[in-house]
């Protein structure tokens, strides 16, 4: 279950929840809207893939293929009306996670595909509470 390549530039936003086609349409949707350096991919062989799973799968991957993050759209990500994809460190702290309502996913796929900005920056401005990131500051 080696995990796809994204685009040169792009994130992989990879569907682990396979339960709500209209619902991944419409995650896809606001996708397109936001951000076109998204790489989505919906393959049936990653449903219900747990993220350890996916970290074995990045640790088995040649050093020239492996990816820094994916964001998930998983079961939560699906049936909230934010769409909050989870996003996984795969590099710096592997396993590390926080939740990205699709409003802020262009600014952070962006950052993080020239490495303005790490992983960690997110996940720790994210609400303790709830894991989210809803920006810095006020946001």
């Amino acid at each position: 279950m080696a995990l796809p390549q994204p685009d040169d530039l792009a994130t992989l936003v990879l569907r682990t929840d396979f339960s709500d086609d209209a619902a991944w349409n419409a995650l896809c949707a606001r996708l397109d809207s936001a951000d076109e350096s998204a790489t989505r991919v919906s393959d049936p062989r990653f449903d219900g893939a747990s993220i350890e799973a996916l970290l074995d799968e990045e640790n088995a991957a040649a050093e020239d293929e492996r990816i820094c993050e994916v964001f998930l759209a998983d079961a939560t990500t699906l049936t909230d009306p934010e769409l909050p994809l989870l996003a996984v460190d795969l590099h710096d702290e592997p396993g590390r996670t926080f939740r990205v309502p699709v409003r802020w996913y262009a600014d952070i796929a962006a950052n993080l595909s020239i490495a303005n900005m790490d992983f960690a920056d997110y996940a720790d401005a994210a609400d303790a509470s709830s894991g989210t990131f809803r920006g810095f500051g006020d946001g």
